[in-house]
């Protein structure tokens, strides 16, 4: 999707857990190990905008990591679930992102992505190739993914 605002746009990214491994894809501009995500649509809360990016990209089903102590929804009032990390990084001299980042649940491994995902290289990743080095993986990717694991694995 292109960019929404000239300077800033809210953007989330997801880390998607499922059995004991955390799904990455390989960004088809960047060339680097990255979580699932993409920009907020104007329409829409971070947390229909997580859920429908999985949807898109990786054709799956997920249930976001909910730590809400306070549940309150009404016709005119909704509680979002929190993202687990928020950032704001440079894409160009002219762009920025703010990124919400959450972690969330998959009942399957089957990656079916959409015909207009660019990205052909996915990975679910143990804890063990996180931290292999194999993969060059950005310090904020390993980290996130990691913690995501760390926190959504069945023990």
């Amino acid at each position: 999707m292109p960019h929404i605002h000239d300077k800033i746009d809210f953007t989330v990214e997801v880390f998607i857990v499922c059995k004991n491994k955390v799904l990455l894809r390989k960004h088809d501009k960047y060339g680097i190990w990255l979580s699932v995500g993409g920009h907020i649509e104007l329409d829409e809360d971070p947390n229909e905008a997580a859920i429908r990016e999985v949807k898109e990209e990786v054709g799956l089903d997920v249930r976001l990591a909910d730590s809400r102590l306070f549940l309150r929804n009404t016709e005119k009032y909704k509680e979002l679930i929190t993202p687990k990390f928020l950032n704001r990084h440079y894409i160009n001299d002219n762009h920025e992102h703010i990124t919400m980042t959450y972690f969330a649940v998959s009942e399957t491994d089957a990656v079916k992505p959409s015909d207009k995902e660019k990205s052909e290289e996915w990975k679910w990743f143990t804890m063990e190739e996180l931290d292999s080095g194999k993969y060059d993986l950005e310090k904020n990717v390993h980290f996130y993914a990691k913690k995501a694991l760390e926190e959504l694995v069945i023990k």
